[in-house]
């Protein structure tokens, strides 16, 4: 099927959407400290150089939806928003973290150029609302149980604020105990609504609480339904990354090491751009 050519929402001079080259959200799952920080947004940058691919910074300081009472949430709110205008302003780029209650809105749309909803909150109404108020882009990943078409509904909630600054992500629909799987059907289905669309590639190989009390993953897929969803065609894609993935406080399975960043790079330039360019 022939491209949609989608609004185009700016994230900081970063447009996403139309027949603009993807957008890279990417950092790693959770945030560990200033130091790591810098160095993972030094080493992207590095990463992206080659290609040209613009970046946005991405990553949590609390991750309130883990398997069990014992993982590692992350460092709060406070600390969280520190560094992550620390690297906003050193690097120059747009930053993105997740907001799982309406009074986080504010406080991180003071700092955060996205505020992303996490997928099991995707259809929390004074959630949405909260963020659509701020006027920062809002990324919203789309529930593991809900179907691509739902996420009109959902936009709207959004949208009804006067906020159309809207990007919807596909990061894996429920299939059994588990397991996630992509279906890239998705894609086009939720362009119809308009709004830019994100492929999350290191959530869709996630095996949500499939290590008991954390969960696993299949990284070594990550970067086959990049390619996929960049062949179907998409405005950005989502794409964890670490240094040590193996030994990282949070979602490590799915991660994709930052030192093979620039080689995936540049391979998902250039199915996005042959897409694109016919």
């Amino acid at each position: 099927m022939d491209p949609i050519e989608t609004r185009t929402v700016t994230i900081g001079d970063i447009p996403v959407g139309g027949m603009n080259p993807f957008a890279l959200i990417t950092g790693p799952c959770q945030l560990e400290s200033l130091d790591h920080a810098r160095m993972m947004a030094e080493r992207i940058a590095a990463a992206c150089a080659p290609t040209g691919t613009r970046f946005i910074f991405k990553a949590s300081y609390d991750k309130a939806n883990r398997s069990s009472i014992g993982t590692q949430r992350g460092l709060g709110m406070e600390e969280g928003l520190r560094i992550l205008d620390a690297v906003r302003t050193e690097f120059g780029c747009p930053v993105l973290t997740d907001v799982h209650l309406p009074d986080h809105c504010a406080p991180a749309a003071e700092v955060c150029d996205v505020l992303q909803i996490p997928a099991f909150l995707s259809r929390q109404t004074d959630l949405l609302l909260a963020a659509g108020r701020t006027g920062r882009a809002i990324n919203i990943k789309k529930g593991q149980f809900l179907a691509p078409w739902d996420m009109e509904n959902v936009a709207a909630k959004v949208a009804s604020t006067g906020n159309g600054n809207i990007l919807l992500c596909d990061r894996g629909t429920s299939f059994g105990y588990n397991t996630l799987v992509s279906d890239f059907r998705g894609l086009p289905i939720m362009e119809r609504t308009g709004y830019p669309t994100v492929f999350d590639a290191t959530h869709s190989v996630q095996q949500p609480g499939g290590q008991g009390t954390t969960s696993g993953g299949q990284r070594e897929f990550a970067p086959v339904l990049a390619r996929a969803a960049c062949a179907v065609g998409v405005s950005a894609l989502f794409i964890e990354t670490h240094e040590d993935p193996d030994n990282a406080p949070s979602d490590g399975p799915n991660m994709i090491p930052v030192d093979r960043m620039e080689a995936l790079i540049g391979d998902l330039r250039a199915f996005d751009d042959l897409r694109k360019r016919n």
